[in-house]
């Protein structure tokens, strides 16, 4: 450990939580969507790149269905981001007791998948995702991700498909 003038110096932390209110209207998207990438930065977070869109995209979705379909009941909403010494959990609050679920894609619908692209970021990147009800009757909706994204297990290729087509001359 490097030190300074005779005292170990430390990493600096990054770890803690923060909680925010926000107005269960549009704007409010954007607006959480930044402050949670300020903090990360301004907290110094060492999270890849690739997990820092992901868990942004997150926020995005997660603030637009309680702004959608809790902001009747729950005028105001809360994000909380909490970042330990390898994760990052944001969660959504509202008082609106519909406990929704991860809806499987219906390709006739051109909305409904909000949820289960969270489940679907989240699982991927080695994290977890899940709804619990508050103790005032409302609902949490929570996703953690790893800073750094998962290793490949043993036997994973290394050229990962990136595209849904598989076949590079398929049309």
């Amino acid at each position: 450990m490097e030190t300074r003038g005779g005292v170990p110096a430390r990493p600096p932390s990054y770890e803690g939580v923060w909680r925010f209110t926000a107005p269960a209207v549009d704007v409010s998207v954007p607006q959480a969507r930044h402050a949670v990438r300020d903090l990360l930065a301004r907290q110094g977070v060492p999270v890849h790149e690739d997990i820092r869109h992901g868990l942004l995209l997150i926020v995005s979705e997660l603030v637009t269905n309680a702004v959608r379909h809790a902001a009747l009941l729950s005028p105001e909403i809360a994000v909380e981001v909490a970042i330990g010494p390898e994760w990052v959990r944001v969660s959504v609050e509202d008082n609106h007791p519909y406990r929704p679920k991860a809806l499987e894609a219906d390709h006739g619908q051109t909305g409904g998948r909000g949820l289960l692209l969270v489940k679907e970021i989240a699982l991927e990147s080695g994290g977890a995702c899940d709804v619990e009800h508050t103790a005032g009757g409302g609902k949490i909706i929570w996703a953690a991700l790893p800073l750094a994204p998962m290793a490949p297990g043993p036997g994973a290729a290394d050229d990962r498909v990136t595209s849904p087509r598989r076949d590079p001359s398929a049309p």
